[in-house]
């Protein structure tokens, strides 16, 4: 990706995967996610009821209740900040604010 299309670039998802642990076994409720918001756009996501779209959603916010959820793969940044990794604790921790 170029510089300049990284810059326009707000949500990045990358290959979201999120799981639930149940008494019968894993299941993958996210398997494999992408897609990309550049500044200006809207997107839409649909499919019929019990695809993923809420947990999707929830996943890109860290709200998964875990347990039993987790997200076990992928990468979430919003406007140059991984989500998913340590970089978060930098946007929620007010004492890395200047």
């Amino acid at each position: 990706m170029t510089e300049e299309r990284r810059e326009e670039t707000v949500l990045d998802v990358k290959n979201l995967q999120t799981v639930f642990f149940t008494n019968s076994g894993l299941f993958r409720a996210v398997d494999d996610v992408s897609f990309t918001v550049r500044r200006g756009e809207t997107l839409a996501i649909v499919g019929e009821s019990g695809c993923g779209k809420s947990v999707t959603a929830l996943s890109i916010m860290r709200l998964v209740p875990d347990p039993p959820g987790r997200v076990i793969g992928g990468s979430v940044t919003l406007e140059g900040t991984d989500l998913l990794g340590d970089g978060l604790r930098d946007v929620l921790d007010p004492r890395t604010q200047t």
